[in-house]
């Protein structure tokens, strides 16, 4: 008897109310998944296009050629640090894939880089005293060392040529981005480069 004159005085909600509500809801249902699905499309789709890319910029796999040749010409040429300890080999390994993160920095960035210095120099003489005699250091200790030099040379070209190869097939990803990318280049070739002198993949 409770029970009736409970439901009684509850109001009631028409059928076509409840018909549209659980229609809303099948509704949020279909677009939740409709989002899911194309999220998971984007992302093969930029699965597909990164694959794909070495296929259309062919510099790509150059620069990893190059990289390659790198690793492998560090390996060779550290066989005394390795006779002197494991530990130094890889402190020397370890300055020579920093020097080269860097000449990516300096050949992706350079505008942005340029305007920095530039705008450091412009602030004072001792600021600009102190930056002219740090760059007159290093291009003396390159010319010091001609290898050193032309390895970096080389590698500079093989960078900017996978800017432009880039540039050509329209993609222009921000410098950061692109710097990031193009030093894992760099060092997963080097990394290959070291590992195929050592032996470690025969």
């Amino acid at each position: 008897m409770v029970r009736r004159m409970v439901s009684s005085l509850t109001p009631q909600r028409p059928a076509s109310t409840l018909a549209k509500l659980r229609g809303v809801k099948v509704m949020g249902e279909r677009v939740k998944g409709e989002r899911v699905r194309s999220r998971w499309t984007r992302w093969a789709m930029a699965l597909i296009r990164t694959l794909v890319l070495p296929l259309q910029a062919p510099a790509l796999l150059l620069l990893l050629g190059i990289s390659i040749y790198m690793g492998v010409h560090w390996s060779q040429g550290s066989t005394a640090e390795v006779a002197m300890g494991m530990s130094l080999a890889s402190v020397f390994w370890s300055i020579d894939c920093l020097h080269a993160v860097l000449v990516v920095f300096v050949c992706t960035m350079p505008e942005l880089l340029l305007e920095r210095v530039s705008s450091l120099m412009a602030a004072s003489r001792v600021v600009s005293l102190v930056m002219t005699l740090l760059i007159v250091t290093v291009g003396g200790l390159y010319l010091l060392h001609l290898n050193v030099l032309a390895n970096v040379l080389i590698l500079a070209s093989a960078v900017l040529l996978a800017r432009l190869d880039l540039l050509r097939v329209r993609l222009k990803p921000p410098p950061l981005l692109l710097a990031i990318t193009l030093s894992a280049v760099v060092l997963l070739g080097a990394g290959l480069g070291r590992a195929l002198s050592s032996g470690a993949l025969a």
